[in-house]
């Protein structure tokens, strides 16, 4: 089967033993608005926050994000199809950085997995791909630390990055965000960091 997203230059490409070819692709948002629906509308993805928008919706919010310099947004491909979203940001230009002291070399991370196929199972796969957004993070782009900010009710989250290596931090509150480009609703998050040391070694 031929990839569909072949031609697109990735910002960050790595082979997982045992698991796949994985490549970080900026995110299209025009082209990948109808797959980014389909995902952020699923009940599962509630605590992205996109649920009940249009596909026109979901593609105005990351054509916005495309014009910042501080947030970014991509599409993680595993031998071809689409595995992951991933979204990065600087945190002293997001509310998270009004809830912890940033340090420098910190970076921001969400992370939305695609579905599983119906009837497929996918041992490994989220740890193999956490492998590959973490190099892209905290190597590629030379960053020091990782903070990831789950809803608190999000249990499923906070065990995945806890199992992962993150160390928990504080439960704060993120405030409400009310902006004429976005608006974001009070958050109760669970706040974790994953330093470069301990994800790599040094």
């Amino acid at each position: 089967m031929s990839d569909p997203y072949a031609s697109r230059p990735a910002v960050h490409e790595q082979t997982v033993d045992g698991f796949g070819a994985v490549r970080v692709l900026p995110l299209d948002p025009a082209a990948d608005a109808p797959l980014l629906h389909r995902w952020v509308s699923e009940e599962r993805a509630v605590f992205w926050g996109m649920n009940g928008l249009t596909e026109q919706q979901v593609h105005e919010i990351y054509a916005h994000m495309d014009t910042l310099d501080t947030h970014h947004a991509y599409l993680v491909v595993k031998d071809g199809d689409p595995a992951a979203l991933l979204q990065t940001y600087e945190p002293e230009a997001d509310r998270v950085g009004e809830c912890y002291p940033v340090e420098p070399g910190d970076i921001g991370m969400h992370l939305l997995l695609a579905p599983v196929r119906p009837g497929g199972t996918r041992s490994g796969w989220t740890g193999g791909l956490a492998a590959v957004v973490a190099a892209y993070v905290l190597l590629v782009l030379d960053r020091r630390r990782v903070v990831v900010d789950p809803d608190v009710a999000n249990e499923k989250a906070i065990t995945r990055f806890l199992r992962q290596g993150f160390t928990a931090g504080p439960r704060v509150v993120l405030p409400e965000v009310d902006l004429p480009d976005v608006y974001l609703p009070e958050k109760r998050a669970q706040l974790a960091f994953l330093t470069r040391e301990v994800a790599f070694g040094g």
